[in-house]
C-alpha cells in the first residue's frame, strides 16, 4: 500500500495551478488581426488560404456537388473550385454579383437561385470585431441534392481559420524577419564599431585604406569592392584605382564624386552597383564602388555603408593630414639644411655643383640639369650635372623646356615625354628619362636659370615633389643672387673703376699668391709719357679717355692668366706668371707699340721690366717692383718712351 506524501502532494498541486495560469494567458499574437487598411494584401492571403482549405476538405461531398469561391467587397474571385466532372458554371458570376454584396452588408448568409442554379454566400467574420472580411461563395444545381446551410458555415469557419493560420503565419515570418535584420543590423554595427575603431587605430594612409577595404569585403563577402581616389596614390592594390571623368553623364562614380551623394545602377543581368563618395570634413577624397550579384543587396544596408564611407573619409584625412604634416616637417627639414649649405659659399660653381647633388638624393632622381642664362651671349650654358656630356652645352632660350620656362616663367612637370612630347629636349632623348621636374631659379624677378630634374620611369614624380622643387629653386635663387652679389662687390673691390683693370692690392696678392707655387715670374711696370702735359693741355677728361685705351691696349695684348693693374695715376703694371725677361720684353714692346699707333690723341708709354726666379735670395713682392721701378725710372731718364730691364 503506498501512502501519498503531503509535501509532494502540495507540489503537484502548485504545479497544476502554474500550468492553469498558463493555459489562461493567450498567444501572444492571438489577439493580431486583420484591418481596413490590410485590404491591399487579402487576395494573396486569402487565395493561399482557400487552397491549403481545398486541400484539407477534398472529401467534402459538396467540393463533388458544386463550385466554392471566395470573394472579396470588390466581388472579385480569389480562388476557386470545379467539381471534376462539370464544366465552370457560367452562372457562377450573375448569382455572386446578387448574393456576395448581401453577405458583406448583413453579416448573414444569404442564398439565390437562377435559370436552375443555386448560390449561397456565406461571411468570414474578423474575430477582433466581427466585421465581414470575405464571403465564401456555393454554386449548384437543382439535380444535385443540396447540402445543408450547417454543413456549409462549419466548412465556412473551416476556411477561416484556415486563413488566420495563414495569416498569423505571415505575421510570424514577418516579425522573424524584422528580428533577423535587426540581428544584422547589431551585427553590422559591432563590425562597423570594429572597423572604425581599426580605421581610426592607423595614421598612415596605406593602412586606413587596406583596412578600409578589408572591412567591406568582411561585411559584404559576395561584393566586388573598389576605391576610386581623387589623389596621386601608388600601392599596387589593384582595388584602387585613379578617379577619372570620362563620361560624367552615365558614370555614376563621376556622378557621386561630383554631386557628393551616393548613386546606384542595375545592370541587365540583375548586378547592382553602388558608388558612395568618401568624405571628410574638408573634401570628397573619392569614390568606394560596391559591386553585387542579384539579390545580394539589401536597402536596410545602405545607412551602414554611408557610415563605413563617412568613417573612412574621415580616417583618411587623419592619415593625410598626419602624412602631410610629417611630409611638411621633412620638406622644412630639407629646405633649412640645403639652405644652411647653399648659404656657406659664395661661388657659384660650388652652388651649382651641390644644388644638383642635393637635388638627386632629395627627389631620388635619375639625372639632374642646372644651367644659368649667359646674358652676354643670351644663352642657356649648363653649369652643373651628373650628365659627363651635357658639361658646358649651350642652348638658346627658345630650346626645350628651357625655352619654356624663360617664356612662361612658370615651373613644370611631365609625367610622360615619351607620350606627350610638346618640345624637343636633348637631356630626355639623351638620358632616354620620361618624367620631368623642372623650376625656374629667379633673381630679381627675371628668370637667370633652370632647373631640370628627370627619371626613367614614367609618372615617377609626384606633385608634391613639384611644389617641393619651387621652394628648392627660391632658395637657390637666392643663393646664386648672394653669390652674384659677393662677387660683383668682389670685383668692385679688386677693380679700378676708371680703367676697368685690377686694383694695386689684388695684384700684389696674386703676386705674392704664384711666388709660392710658381718658379719664376715677370712684372712690366707702364707709364705714360708727359701726362700731366696731356692733362694741362686737353683736361682730365681727355686725359682719363687716354688712360682707358692704354689700359684696354695692355688688356688686349695679354694672356687670359695674367694680371694687369693700375699701380697709381698714370703708371700701370701688368704681372706674367711662368714668364721669363725675354718673353716679357716682346710683351713690353707690342704695347709700347700698340700705344703710340693706337692712342687719340697719340701718347706714348716708358717701361720698366723685371724678373724673379726660385733661385733668388730675396723673392718678395716689393723687391720684384722695385726692380721694375727702378728700370722705369731709368726709361724716363733716357728720353721716354722705351723699354728698360731692371737688374
Amino acid at each position: 500500500m503506498r501512502v501519498s506524501c503531503p509535501l509532494h502532494s502540495r507540489e503537484r498541486v502548485r504545479c497544476c495551478m502554474v500550468n492553469e495560469r498558463k493555459a489562461e494567458l493567450p498567444i501572444w499574437f492571438a489577439n493580431e488581426d486583420i484591418h481596413d487598411a490590410d485590404e491591399p494584401y487579402l487576395p494573396s492571403l486569402l487565395e493561399e488560404s482557400f487552397f491549403r482549405w481545398r486541400g484539407e476538405v477534398s472529401g467534402l461531398v459538396s467540393l463533388r456537388a458544386g463550385q466554392f469561391g471566395i470573394y472579396t467587397r470588390d466581388i472579385l474571385c480569389h480562388g476557386s473550385s470545379d467539381p471534376a466532372d462539370e464544366p465552370d458554371f457560367a452562372e457562377r458570376e450573375p448569382l455572386a454579383r446578387l448574393v456576395v454584396p448581401l453577405a458583406f452588408r448583413e453579416g448573414t448568409t444569404h442564398k439565390d437561385s437562377a435559370d436552375g442554379c443555386h448560390a449561397i454566400a456565406i461571411p468570414l467574420l474578423r474575430r477582433s470585431d466581427r466585421a465581414v472580411f470575405a464571403v465564401l461563395l456555393y454554386v449548384f444545381r437543382d439535380d444535385h441534392a443540396a447540402p445543408y446551410t450547417g454543413e456549409l458555415e462549419s466548412a465556412a469557419l473551416h476556411l477561416r481559420s484556415c486563413f488566420y493560420h495563414v495569416f498569423e503565419q505571415l505575421y510570424v515570418r514577418d516579425l522573424i524577419q524584422q528580428q533577423h535584420r535587426k540581428d544584422r543590423e547589431a551585427s553590422h554595427r559591432d563590425a562597423l564599431f570594429l572597423a572604425a575603431k581599426q580605421l581610426y587605430d592607423q595614421i598612415d594612409v596605406s593602412s586606413v585604406l587596406a583596412e578600409m577595404l578589408a572591412s567591406l569585403e568582411s561585411l559584404y563577402p559576395n561584393s566586388e569592392v573598389h576605391l576610386y581616389l581623387s589623389q596621386d596614390y601608388v600601392d599596387g592594390d589593384p582595388r584602387i584605382k585613379p578617379l577619372a571623368f570620362k563620361n560624367t553623364a552615365h558614370d555614376i562614380v563621376a556622378q557621386a564624386f561630383l554631386e557628393s551623394k551616393p548613386a546606384m545602377e542595375h545592370e541587365r543581368d540583375g548586378t547592382m552597383r553602388l558608388a558612395v563618395p568618401m568624405t571628410g570634413k574638408q573634401a570628397v577624397y573619392g569614390v568606394l564602388c560596391l559591386t553585387l550579384g542579384r539579390g545580394k543587396w539589401d536597402e536596410s544596408d545602405m545607412p551602414a555603408f554611408l557610415l563605413l564611407a563617412d568613417t573612412a573619409g574621415s580616417a583618411f584625412e587623419n592619415a593625410k593630414l598626419y602624412e602631410q604634416s610629417n611630409l611638411l616637417i621633412n620638406e622644412l627639414r630639407l629646405i633649412n639644411e640645403m639652405t644652411k649649405r647653399l648659404n656657406q659659399s659664395l661661388r657659384l660653381k660650388e652652388i651649382f655643383q651641390f644644388a644638383t647633388s642635393e637635388l638627386l638624393t632629395i627627389f631620388d632622381a635619375d639625372y639632374c640639369c642646372v644651367l644659368q642664362l649667359d646674358k652676354t651671349s643670351n644663352e642657356f650654358v649648363v653649369k652643373s650635372s651628373n650628365i659627363p656630356a651635357m658639361a658646358s652645352e649651350h642652348f638658346s632660350p627658345e630650346y626645350g623646356f628651357c625655352g619654356m620656362i624663360y617664356r612662361t616663367k612658370e615651373p613644370l612637370i611631365i609625367s610622360d615625354y615619351w607620350n606627350t612630347r610638346v618640345v624637343t629636349s636633348k637631356l630626355m632623348d639623351n638620358t632616354g628619362s620620361r618624367s620631368l621636374i623642372a623650376a625656374p631659379i629667379f633673381v630679381d624677378g627675371e628668370v637667370v636659370g633652370v632647373i631640370l630634374v628627370t627619371h626613367k620611369i614614367a609618372n615617377f614624380f609626384s606633385y608634391d615633389n613639384y611644389k617641393l622643387l619651387q621652394v628648392m629653386s627660391t632658395h637657390i635663387g637666392l643663393a646664386v643672387a648672394n653669390a652674384s652679389l659677393h662677387a660683383e662687390v668682389r670685383r668692385m673691390v679688386i677693380t679700378d673703376t676708371l680703367t676697368g683693370l685690377h686694383a694695386r692690392h689684388y695684384l700684389n696678392e696674386q703676386i705674392q699668391s704664384r711666388q709660392r707655387k710658381d718658379p719664376f715670374g715677370s712684372l712690366i711696370l707702364v707709364d705714360i709719357d708727359y701726362f700731366k702735359r696731356i692733362n694741362d693741355t686737353y683736361g682730365h677728361q681727355v686725359g682719363d679717355r687716354i688712360l682707358i685705351q692704354v689700359s684696354n691696349i695692355i688688356a688686349s695684348s695679354i694672356r687670359q692668366g695674367d694680371i694687369a693693374a693700375r699701380w697709381g695715376g698714370e703708371e700701370l703694371a701688368v704681372y706674367l706668371p711662368g714668364i721669363r725677361t725675354e718673353q716679357a720684353l716682346r710683351i713690353a714692346e707690342r704695347i709700347r707699340n700698340q700705344v703710340a699707333e693706337e692712342t687719340n690723341p697719340t701718347v706714348t708709354v716708358s717701361c720698366g721690366v723685371s724678373e724673379w726666379t726660385f733661385d733668388n735670395e730675396k723673392i718678395s713682392v716689393e723687391s720684384l717692383f722695385y726692380r721694375a721701378d727702378m728700370a722705369l725710372y731709368e726709361a724716363k731718364n733716357r728720353g721716354r718712351n722705351c723699354i728698360i730691364v731692371g737688374e
